[in-house]
């Protein structure tokens, strides 16, 4: 009577209470076989209706499902009963029912004990009894799924409608449980897994580390875990297609064996005749689509090679590995000498490892740490090799490390070897070697790399136009730099203020006036105004212009009145300016008036004074300058020795004139034809013929030619000596 009153709305509208709370199940297992080992009155059966059915279930259908446990602790058999021996194997069905069924008797103890505390354990063992009974019912005619889903839809007859809810729920409970339980083992496998481990690593190497690794290895387990039940799906899709259609074709009476239909005649008998009849072939092509795309087109072909190519360059090969004799052929090209011939050695290296392009990068980097000399003789003969895969860069970054040295011939060879190939210079190689040709003084050569750029229609840059610009002022051609710096203007192309200052001291050493003057007056307009540096330049081009009005113009206007302080250098030019139209007076008043300012003289002053004393062979005051020039601790300019030899000569002054001339001849590799012509006049004045015919063989072997009328005086001074019979000529040896 008590269960009746159990099952009574009032007793399970209390169950209504229940908050859903779930305790863990893997707190403790809960032993059920003491529901059994107390009998169960008969009168339980027929007050609810559960006659001979609710008998045979509990001996038959619960016994065996709740005496396994997941978590595998020992089964306690039921009193009366005897184990089946098929309970004994590894069916999963019944694995997941005795799981489901032990979770779930394990959580609805926990709520009738809260409800009815007061309960003793035989009456809880009988509730527990009768549930579980009906939910075995329900769960026989359609699975856990089905069960949970009619739940809702159509409430039990036996249980009161709250009862029934709460049974649902703590049965979907527990189903989650069991599905969140399988996840996480799964989960477990996955993390296991080779790729994902290959990917952790390659995260690790990279400097990932900490929670973000643990997260990103969780995430590639699960994308793992989500891609294997993908395909699982679709195998049972599959499967059950499949198991359809043999249902169907059974139906017909037709047999599918192999690629070919068996069909049944069920008219003849035993005597079955069997009639083979081929499938019908398709027509037409298979057309796959995903997203909407066509991928039976022929151009996903090409994307794909096009992707697999692209793949290769992103994702570049690794060297061969490098073992036994191959290994110390290697470590005999590493450690040869620069003179010998590493031909024979790089022929067996390639025949014993048959390298690849990445091969032979990998051994000139190697190379180019031990020895970068013998880093550019082994590069330029493996450019040779087929398997080495040479291409137009590969010969450039060769010419361009020549080029920075300024290996002028070494490039020239490679770039014969470039053409034998059959591979014509590009935009980069042109571009190196107009530098190169500029850097080295080779106009011509530079000229027909610039050509060689325009044809391929690259226009020059800024640092085309400069390298351009130089070499044509170093070569004393400053017309031809500044066409270069009008083509720069008509593109835009501003010149920088080095390109104007090279310039304007092109036309300054050349003593072209009114070019200079322009060039200064350009700056000022491009954002450069003069300064001290351009105007000194201005007054040197009015120096070797010989104009010295012009240059004491630029002089007062452009430095004293703008405010700067002249420097020895300005002041030099302006004096030397003077001292070619021989203005004594004018120079003097210039020093006297600088004096007054502060300004002190210095080398590049006394220098040009020196040789104006010397011009007008003034020894004590210029051997008096020379004193000053010691004092500043400078040695004198190579032309003040000259002057001084001229000087010397003339006035007879043997072991002076012996002096000067020792120095001139030291340095007779920066001498002028000019500057020999001075000295033999001046050794030829002073009566010292033989020293004027030495330095006229001198001069002579430096590719310079003397004057006509030089020669003449010099044969006439000879011979005159041939006929004197005074004595010996004065000679300094």
């Amino acid at each position: 009577m008590y269960l009746k009153h159990l099952l009574s709305r009032q007793t399970i509208n209390g169950l209504s209470r229940f908050n859903g709370r779930i305790l863990s199940p893997y707190s403790y297992v809960y032993k059920i076989s003491s529901a059994f080992t107390t009998p169960i009155s008969r009168s339980i059966y027929s007050s609810g209706g559960y006659g001979p059915t609710f008998h045979n279930l509990m001996y038959s259908k619960l016994d065996p499902s709740l005496n396994r446990y997941i978590h595998s602790i020992p089964e306690t058999k039921l009193n009366g009963s005897s184990m089946d021996p098929e309970l004994e194997s590894d069916d999963s069905e019944d694995a997941t029912m005795n799981e489901f069924l032990s979770r779930f008797v394990w959580i609805m103890r926990r709520k009738l004990m809260e409800v009815y505390p007061e309960c003793s354990k035989q009456t809880m063992d009988g509730m527990l009894l009768i549930l579980v009974r009906k939910v075995v019912s329900e769960m026989e005619k359609g699975g856990l799924e089905q069960m949970l889903d009619a739940a809702v839809a159509t409430p039990s007859q036996d249980f009161s409608e709250d009862l029934w809810k709460t049974v649902w729920e703590v049965s979907n409970l527990v189903l989650n449980d069991m599905k969140k339980a399988r996840n996480k083992e799964k989960m477990k496998t996955f993390l296991q897994s080779e790729e994902v481990k290959e990917m952790s690593r390659f995260a690790g190497e990279i400097g990932i580390r900490g929670d973000m690794l643990r997260e990103l290895r969780f995430k590639w387990a699960r994308e793992k875990m989500e891609e294997s039940e993908f395909y699982e799906n679709l195998e049972r899709l599959r499967e059950e297609a499949q198991a359809e259609e043999g249902e169907e074709a059974q139906a017909k009476g037709v047999e599918a064996v192999g690629n070919e239909e068996v069909v049944v005649d069920d008219s003849v008998g035993d005597g079955k005749k069997e009639m083979v009849v081929s499938l019908p072939k398709r027509h037409g092509k298979i057309r796959y689509k995903i997203y909407g795309l066509d991928l039976s087109n022929p151009k996903w072909t090409e994307v794909a090679d096009k992707v697999h190519e692209r793949e290769e360059i992103v994702w570049p090969q690794e060297p061969k590995p490098i073992s036994g004799k191959c290994k110390i052929v290697t470590e005999n090209i590493l450690t040869m000498k620069e003179e010998d011939d590493p031909s024979p050695l790089l022929d067996e290296w390639a025949e014993l490892l048959q390298p690849r392009r990445i091969d032979w990068i990998s051994l000139l980097d190697r190379l180019k740490e031990n020895n970068a000399h013998l880093y550019l003789k082994v590069a330029e003969l493996v450019l040779s090799k087929e398997s080495f895969q040479t291409n137009t860069l590969d010969y450039t970054k060769l010419i361009d490390v020549h080029a920075k040295e300024n290996r002028v011939e070494d490039v020239e060879r490679i770039l014969k070897k470039m053409n034998e190939n059959g591979i014509s210079p590009d935009i980069l190689t042109s571009m190196v070697l107009v530098h190169m040709y500029c850097k080295a003084g080779n106009l011509e050569s530079a000229n027909v790399a610039l050509e060689g750029l325009r044809s391929q229609g690259v226009k020059p840059d800024m640092k085309i136009y400069s390298s351009m610009i130089m070499a044509y002022v170093n070569a004393g051609k400053p017309e031809k730099a500044k066409s270069l710096v009008e083509e720069m203007g008509m593109r835009d192309i501003k010149p920088t203020k080095e390109i104007y200052m090279a310039l304007l001291q092109a036309y300054a050493e050349c003593g072209h006036i009114d070019e200079a003057i322009f060039i200064s007056r350009t700056m000022d307009f491009a954002g450069f105004p003069p300064s001290l540096e351009s105007s000194t330049l201005l007054v040197k081009a009015c120096e070797q212009g010989g104009d010295a009005n012009q240059a004491r113009k630029i002089f007062d206007n452009m430095i004293i009145e703008a405010g700067y302080k002249p420097d020895d250098r300005c002041t030099s030019s302006l004096i030397a300016a003077y001292e070619k139209k021989n203005m004594l007076d004018k120079a003097l008043d210039l020093l006297l008036q600088l004096e007054k300012d502060g300004f002190e003289p210095g080398v590049a002053t006394y220098n040009v004074l020196v040789v104006w004393l010397a011009n007008l062979q003034l020894v004590d005051e210029a051997e008096q300058l020379l004193g000053k020039i010691a004092e500043l601790g400078e040695a004198p300019s190579l032309g003040v020795h000259i002057s001084l030899c001229d000087m010397y000569a003339r006035t007879r002054a043997e072991k002076k004139a012996l002096q000067a001339l020792g120095v001139v001849e030291a340095n007779k590799e920066q001498l002028k034809r000019e500057d020999f012509e001075r000295i033999i006049k001046g050794l030829i004045d002073g009566g010292f013929s033989q020293d004027a015919q030495r330095i006229q063989d001198l001069m002579a072997s430096r590719g310079f030619s003397a004057s006509y009328d030089l020669e003449i005086t010099l044969a006439s001074k000879l011979a005159g000596r041939r006929k004197s019979t005074s004595g010996s000529s004065r000679s300094l040896r």
